[in-house]
């Protein structure tokens, strides 16, 4: 075999993922593990999606009306100790936009740290309880990764990445984004957390690849 067919081989098995999230959502905290838990041993490539729920000027959620707590006592307090997962309500009042952030995102994934970036960020609101919309607590959070938070604020300012975001939102308007996190596997979209499983088996069918020792399904 050449090493050009080598090559083509491997790259087909590679699976792509496109994962939508909202920083201000604690279930993309949670689907990340859930995401993490699918794809041990296999090769892929996500790609981190904007979907802000609530853009400006749309009126974010305070804490301190009936819905979030309840909602959390209800849904996502539960399932983050089924999960093992550190998480509280923040208590930013109201809860920020995210628009900045989305941005930062950009930024990271420019330098090769996108999958930290948007761990920290969820951490960041979900754990330390941090204005992720406040500049200063993203720059903090990029100069943690090694990022120099100047490339930060070019960012911040820069039309052409504000029009990605801009473009990158109408499209998950067109695939029919309806909740966070989604997550595409090629063509098949699963709306909502994935169960680890489900997604799995999707990977493995469209990768046509089995890691060793991996079971068919």
């Amino acid at each position: 075999m050449s090493e050009g067919t080598q090559q083509t081989v491997a790259a087909s098995s590679r699976a792509n993922l496109r994962i939508w999230i909202d920083f201000v959502c604690p279930y993309c905290l949670l689907g990340k593990q859930v995401v993490q838990t699918a794809i041990e041993g296999l090769d892929c490539a996500i790609t981190w999606m904007p979907f802000e729920l609530r853009p400006y000027p749309t009126p974010t959620l305070r804490p301190e009306d009936d819905y979030l707590p309840t909602a959390w006592r209800q849904g996502v307090y539960p399932a983050a100790e089924r999960m093992g997962v550190a998480i509280r309500l923040p208590t930013i009042s109201p809860q920020p936009y995210t628009r900045k952030a989305f941005l930062g995102l950009q930024y990271a994934v420019e330098q090769g740290q996108g999958d930290a970036y948007v761990d920290a960020v969820l951490r960041a609101f979900f754990q330390e309880d941090r204005d992720i919309g406040d500049i200063d607590v993203l720059r903090a959070i990029t100069q943690r990764l090694g990022l120099n938070p100047h490339g930060l604020d070019a960012v911040l300012a820069s039309p052409v990445h504000g029009a990605r975001h801009d473009a990158a939102m109408q499209q998950a308007q067109e695939v029919g984004i309806r909740a966070v996190p989604s997550v595409a596997v090629g063509n098949r979209l699963f709306s909502g957390t994935p169960q680890p499983e489900a997604l799995r088996a999707e990977i493995l069918r469209q990768t046509d690849s089995l890691p060793l020792g991996e079971p068919v399904l």
